[in-house]
């Protein structure tokens, strides 16, 4: 059993760091005002304002979201290292990403999207992180309230072995039933398939698989289970958590032909991903999933 984090109180400084995409100084400035309603003070780091000369998909050039992610790691007064954003870049810093100093820092990691990567990273060296909405992306935004409001209660609050989510589902969700433990792993589909063959990969020899994607029509997405199928991640994996599958068509045939097949549990429409609502995942912690009663159970102390 690794060690929990602690979990957040007020008065709490939280590192933001941009290690993908840009965001607008519109939307940057409201991030502050949103960590203080929370009784928290949010600490920008430079990528959160800048821009990659060449490359307008990416926040300010590499060694820049590089060095931010090492500083609010290093920072001891930093509590917790929320990602400003998704897009697309995480996967460019992996290899220089320095594990040994995250490893002697241990804080939660908090986004999901293209942060995939940097959870898949976490996970290698021992760490759990927190699939959940972002504050430049989700929770800045009007109708995300809810989202904001049940992450900050869960990060503020110890989160022991034990402790149940059991959230309602999507009104076409579907499930294999069944009972399985194991490694809560993955994210977003795209992101889990680009890592495969890297030494990033998420280890799926005791997995729970989670998936979610946004803007895939369901010929992609069966593509990149095809991929994972071919890989021997499905074949692998101990049982399946799907989230949402949104924007470009429903999927839910092709997941279905995938997985509903393969003897293992699965449990599809859980809140999570780019789809209202978005509830936070504990990625690389022990749980139980109990597909049949919708329940996912840790296993272990994430926050205490």
């Amino acid at each position: 059993m690794r060690r929990p984090y602690r979990h957040l109180r007020r008065g709490d400084r939280i590192g933001v760091i941009a290690p993908a995409g840009p965001c607008t100084p519109e939307r940057v400035v409201l991030v502050e005002p949103l960590f203080e309603r929370h009784g928290l003070h949010a600490r920008l780091y430079p990528g959160c304002h800048a821009r990659h000369p060449e490359h307008d998909f990416l926040a300010g050039d590499d060694a820049t979201r590089l060095a931010d992610l090492h500083a609010a790691f290093a920072d001891s007064d930093i509590a917790a290292v929320f990602c400003l954003r998704g897009g697309w870049g995480s996967a460019r810093l992996l290899d220089r990403v320095d594990s040994a100093l995250l490893r002697a820092n241990p804080k939660p990691l908090i986004g999901f999207s293209d942060i995939t990567a940097l959870h898949a990273l976490l996970a290698r060296e021992g760490l759990v992180g927190l699939h959940a909405p972002m504050p430049g992306s989700n929770l800045v935004l009007a109708g995300d309230e809810d989202d904001a409001q049940a992450l900050f209660e869960l990060l503020m609050q110890p989160l022991p072995a034990g402790h149940r989510f059991a959230p309602a589902l999507a009104s076409d969700s579907w499930r294999v039933a069944g009972q399985v433990s194991g490694r809560l792993v993955g994210g977003n589909l795209a992101i889990v398939a680009s890592l495969l063959g890297t030494p990033w990969a998420w280890p799926m020899g005791d997995a729970i698989l989670f998936l979610e994607e946004v803007s895939e029509a369901p010929y992609r997405v069966d593509r990149l289970l095809t991929q994972l199928r071919h890989a021997g991640v499905l074949r692998s994996a101990r049982g399946f958590l799907l989230g949402s599958f949104s924007e470009d068509g429903d999927a839910t045939a092709v997941l279905r032909e995938h997985l509903a097949g393969l003897g293992k549990p699965v449990l599809a429409g859980w809140p999570a991903g780019h789809a209202r609502p978005n509830r936070a995942l504990p990625l690389g912690a022990a749980v139980t999933l109990d597909a049949g009663t919708g329940i996912l159970t840790l296993d272990e102390h994430v926050l205490a």
